[in-house]
């Protein structure tokens, strides 16, 4: 017969449990609403987007606008929350660049996709928590350190490759980028 948990750990395993959750909802509803602010208006995404200079617009719109809607839903559920970590921050990766983009690196590096991103991350390293569907599911689905550090290089391999192939230029500059004029 086994011993009974003691108060103490179970106090630390929902203190944990509850931080994670706090941590999840604020991720989640922020990733969500950036996936709904594009959604409401996808016409207008489109057009930033290509004003911006992005190469099929509409495609990356819709890129964009599913992965942080998705993403943000599910890590507000608590489900398959390293996939929905991984692809909040490889979302996230791409908007800080789109906010780095314009002027020198160092300006402001620390910005709301940077947070979003550095929070989705520590989600997908933690997991969820007590309070998430992912608990439910815990004894059929297991996320072993290798499989979540292979996502955190999927999440960054596919902001620079979806930055690579459709905008083209490097986000990263050491000074203000020389404007273009119009034409």
């Amino acid at each position: 017969m086994t011993s009974p948990t003691p108060l103490r750990e179970r106090t630390a395993d929902s203190s944990v449990s509850i931080g994670l959750l706090l941590l999840r909802l604020g991720i989640g509803a922020a990733t969500l609403h950036a996936g709904l602010l594009k959604a409401s208006d996808f016409g207008m995404t489109v057009a930033f987007m290509g004003d911006a200079g992005w190469r099929l617009p509409g495609f990356a719109a819709f890129m964009v606008t599913a992965t942080e809607t998705v993403a943000g839903l599910a890590l507000l559920l608590g489900v398959l929350t390293p996939l929905a970590g991984c692809a909040a921050l490889g979302a996230m990766l791409c908007a800080w660049a789109v906010n780095v983009s314009g002027g020198p690196f160092w300006s402001d590096p620390f910005n709301v996709p940077f947070l979003l991103g550095l929070g989705a991350a520590a989600l997908l390293f933690a997991g969820a928590g007590r309070f998430s569907v992912d608990a439910r599911l815990h004894d059929r689905i297991a996320w072993s350190p290798r499989v979540k550090t292979a996502l955190v290089v999927l999440a960054f391999v596919t902001a620079i490759v979806t930055w690579v192939a459709l905008y083209g230029v490097n986000p990263i500059h050491f000074d203000t980028p020389p404007t273009t004029p119009a034409t």
